[in-house]
């Protein structure tokens, strides 16, 4: 259904353009990221900053590709410490509701056990975000307390994983 790919320097055009088809979208349940961003200059300078923390092993970035191979959303592992992290994922408005973020979510969950050596992975969402919500319930999180997110209302989460074997350096 969909495949992971660790985020790379090539992706960069692929990725802009999902980021600028996808913003008005976005931007419904998510901070905007101003127009800065959008530039090819500060997309460029964005990306770069992300591919030396996934160098640095302090996060870990992929893209989500469709059967096509069309870039149809990402999903990140961000701050790893001490075998824990935080969870993030957004897919494009044309995948929406047809199961891409569950099978990515669950696809990232099997890399940061097996692959990762992570033990554990945090998740926040807003309340006006029942989507994401779902996709966290059907991907073994459990709610754990209410919070903000961005000045929003939102909901923390967590998992436990399980399968922890190796860590890839």
């Amino acid at each position: 259904m969909v495949t992971l790919e660790p985020l790379r320097a090539d992706h960069a055009d692929a990725l802009l353009a999902f980021e600028r088809e996808n913003r008005a979208y976005f931007v419904r349940t998510v901070p905007d990221r101003g127009d800065a961003f959008f530039t090819p200059a500060g997309f460029a300078a964005r990306l770069r900053t992300l591919l030396d923390e996934q160098d640095a092993r302090v996060c870990r970035f992929h893209v989500v590709l469709g059967e096509d191979g069309e870039l149809v959303g990402r999903v990140n592992l961000m701050d790893l410490v001490d075998g824990s992290a935080e969870l993030g994922y957004r897919t494009g408005e044309k995948a929406a509701g047809r199961g891409v973020a569950t099978a990515a979510v669950a696809q990232v969950c099997r890399l940061a056990a097996a692959d990762y050596g992570l033990t554990s992975l945090t998740a926040v969402t807003t309340l006006d975000n029942p989507a994401s919500m779902r996709v966290l319930a059907r991907s073994g999180f459990t709610r754990v307390e209410n919070t903000t997110v961005s000045g929003r209302p939102g909901v923390r989460y967590e998992r436990r994983l399980l399968g922890t074997t190796r860590t890839i350096d």
